[in-house]
């Protein structure tokens, strides 16, 4: 059995060790954070106090809550070394330099406990190489451990063990970083650049000199390496300013001095580095943001030629908007075939990319779907070069490293000669213990019990069935209604445990279709409206009365209608990285799918016995209208969006599994609730609330619409015209919610609201 990590220590307190603290931290284990001694002022623990100051304000947040920041403690490596003998695991962050590593290292064996796991954050320096003198029992405690920045939001893990390190340990830190941390893992090599950065700088590297031979712009690569490809939309000059010119510059130079091979970047860089122009922490790279004339920021591009930053507005290649919604592997066969500059950049860097690839299998891990996996979750690439083959063709792909004059790796001649893929689409690519993922389920077509165009009902074992709905952004649909009515009939005639609503989409759910509704409203067919909304709520409500338990898995962006269905669920799995909120304020609307309701209800069952009443009243009031989105799972159970037992997952690849795990808990004994009446005070509380959004108007703070949204909102709350404090029905309320979301959906200046929303991205303040 692989050992318990309860505490752990981090030595070096800069961006990447504060960052590593605080995800550790995420994941509710205690961290003693150390750096050297201040060299000035009374303040010995000052560094590790910076670090952790910069770590608390860090945008992105590095922590997924502000209480987080108290499991860690600081200190220094003299006044404080001895501390780590009572910690799991400890960490190294310090500078890039081996003789600083070694040192460091003597130091952390006179102090740390004997069963701890030793791991070094070391993004290139192989590991074999800092531990030279260290005694055979530290050698066989010692891993890498490569965190990619920023650690909360970046998927990969590195794991890189020695020749001498003991199977235990690469086990304890594998189910430690992907339960606990929640990261995937990819066991690399212990060579030069690991995998991800090896290839992936490499790739850059390639990309960068590409565009100087073919006499390319970076904001048109840009373009050509983003999400075209499935790659980030920061595609490959804008991750280079993200990143740091200079660090760009040290790695390349780094691996190139390690390796022998061709990691030599364009001279313009070095140009770039003697004017200061490193990218982001100097504000200016390759790219530059200023204001114009009107406020309004825009990016100007770095001319090569005359050093000056030019206003180029957005970069656009009309025959890649014309594919740019089509799926994935549409876009890069379209892509790929194009017969001009642009295609043969794209055919040009993505050819060097796989070769490259290819022949360092077995060099930097011993296996393709390692490196695919390192690639896509260290820079957020939507496919590896391994997949990108696939969808390619074996045979395009060896003709073509024929035609540039390359040698053919052996993994891609091997391939070729026996007509094979990468990835078997018959065959579950291999996945972690206990996952369950709906493309592996669903390759068994009997599995999939109901199907429409935008959702399914899947049996996904064990007696548990998944709804699972796949629109674009994952919205709502009246097919998603439909199949929550049919799931209380398919269910108990099945004879199954329970239900779990989730998807393994990029966002959950982002509500309702609101360019459904627009166009609805906007045609005057609020009739059918009306109808369509109303069986959305009815399939809701249906799933909270069922005879079986539901539960609700939700990862991402869950807005609205996704809100509301882990509200209204017996209980709610999330991923850690799950921002929910009910946005419907921000397009002229309210939430209409029992959303108010719950929250109201939940609100007043958190009152103390001592508290006003209409403490809750204005609690979920200032929620829906603000139109507060959570920035993590733990802010949404702060906020009272999730319900304090609702389970979080750290891994979002693990949500279906463990919403899963949670139907099976609850089904044995299971009955379903009883309906519920929900305490509303009338029109006191709505004349509370009124007299306040008045307020706000005369302010200035809000607009006539605005005034108008608010007190829409706030009459609900109130429980619509009563006079008095009463309970009623969730039903009374629920048919409240619906009346209201009608009657502004007719609304002008609503319709206009939710345009605005859908073409700029942004609310509109009419």
């Amino acid at each position: 059995m692989s050992q318990t990590i309860r505490r752990a220590a981090v030595i070096g307190s800069g961006t990447m060790g504060a960052a590593i603290s605080a995800h550790i931290a995420n994941a509710g284990i205690p961290v003693l954070m150390l750096d050297i001694p201040a060299k000035e002022g009374a303040d010995r623990n000052a560094y590790a106090k910076a670090g952790l100051e910069r770590a608390s304000k860090a945008k992105p947040a590095s922590f997924m809550s502000k209480d987080r920041a108290r499991l860690i403690t600081i200190g220094n490596t003299e006044d404080d070394i001895a501390k780590l003998g009572e910690v799991d695991w400890i960490v190294e962050a310090v500078l890039e330099d081996l003789t600083i590593k070694r040192q460091l290292w003597e130091k952390v064996e006179k102090h740390a406990a004997p069963h701890a796991i030793i791991s070094s954050n070391s993004s290139g320096i192989p590991m074999h190489l800092q531990i030279e003198g260290r005694s055979p029992e530290f050698r066989k405690r010692f891993i890498g451990a490569h965190f990619f920045t920023p650690p909360r939001y970046l998927h990969l893990l590195e794991l890189i063990p020695t020749k001498e390190t003991g199977a235990e340990y690469i086990k304890t830190l594998s189910e430690f970083g992907d339960h606990q941390l929640g990261k995937g893992i990819v066991l690399a090599n212990d060579v030069p650049g690991f995998v991800a950065n090896r290839i992936g700088v490499f790739s850059m590297v390639k990309a960068m000199n590409i565009m100087i031979e073919m006499g390319l712009t970076q904001d048109v690569v840009d373009v050509l390496t983003g999400p075209i490809l499935g790659r980030a939309s920061s595609a490959t000059f804008r991750t280079a300013d993200l990143s740091g010119l200079d660090i760009i510059f040290h790695v390349t130079k780094g691996l190139k001095d390690a390796t022998g091979e061709d990691f030599v970047i364009p001279e313009i860089i070095t140009k770039m580095m003697e004017k200061n122009l490193l990218g982001e922490k100097t504000k200016q790279g390759f790219y530059k943001a200023a204001r114009d004339e009107k406020g309004k920021r825009k990016i100007l591009v770095l001319n090569f030629d005359t050093f000056e930053y030019e206003d180029k507005g957005k970069t656009k290649i009309a025959a890649l908007e014309a594919i740019k919604d089509k799926p994935l592997e549409e876009r890069v066969k379209a892509a790929f075939a194009l017969q001009d500059a642009h295609g043969e950049y794209i055919r040009r860097t993505t050819y060097e990319l796989i070769h490259y690839a290819a022949s360092k299998l077995g060099v930097v891990a011993d296996s393709y779907i390692e490196i695919d996996n390192g690639l896509k979750w260290g820079f957020g690439w939507e496919t590896g070069p391994f997949e990108m083959v696939d969808m390619l063709g074996i045979n395009t792909v060896v003709d073509a490293l024929k035609a540039m004059g390359k040698d053919v790796p052996q993994i891609l001649a091997d391939k070729a000669a026996k007509g094979e893929r990468f990835y078997d689409a018959d065959k579950p690519v291999p996945r972690p213990a206990g996952t369950v993922f709906l493309t592996d389920v669903k390759r068994d077509k009997k599995r999939v019990l109901k199907g429409r165009d935008n959702a399914s009902l899947v049996d996904i074992g064990d007696g548990v069935v998944a709804l699972e709905f796949h629109t674009k952004m994952n919205v709502l649909t009246e097919d998603v209604a439909v199949l929550m009515e049919e799931a209380l009939t398919v269910i108990p005639q099945g004879g199954y445990a329970g239900l779990v609503i989730s998807n393994q989409g990029e966002h959950f759910c982002a509500g309702a279709n609101i360019l459904g509704v627009a166009m609805a409203a906007q045609a005057g067919m609020l009739e059918q409206l009306s109808g369509e909304m109303r069986k959305i709520q009815r399939g809701v409500r249906g799933l909270r009365y069922a005879p079986f338990p539901v539960v609700t898995g939700v990862h991402g962006m869950t807005l609205g209608g996704g809100v509301e269905m882990a509200m209204l669920s017996d209980d709610a799995t999330a991923s850690a990285e799950t921002y929910m909120g009910l946005v419907e304020a921000g397009v002229g609307l309210i939430p209409s799918g029992g959303g108010c309701t719950e929250l109201l209800w939940r609100f007043n069952q958190q009152l103390h016995p001592d508290a006003e009443p209409f403490e809750a009243v204005k609690r979920a009031f200032q929620l829906i209208s603000m139109a507060k989105v959570s920035t993590s799972a733990h802010e949404a159970q702060e906020l009272g969006l999730l319900r304090k037992t609702d389970w979080i997952s750290m891994n979002r690849e693990r949500v279906l599994a463990d919403a899963k795990r949670r139907v099976l808990e609850l089904a044995p004994e299971y009955v379903a609730p009883m309906p519920r009446m929900i305490r509303v005070l009338g029109e006191a509380a709505y004349a509370n609330l009124a007299l306040a959004i008045w307020g706000m108007h005369e302010a200035k703070y809000i607009s006539e619409y605005d005034m108008h949204l608010a007190k829409s909102l706030a009459r609900v709350l109130s429980g619509g015209t009563l006079n008095f404090a009463t309970d009623v029905t969730e039903e009374y309320m629920h048919e409240l919610e619906v009346e209201t979301f009608m009657s502004l959906c007719a609304e002008k200046k609503t319709q206009e609201r939710i345009m605005a929303m859908l073409t700029t991205g942004k609310p509109l303040r009419n």
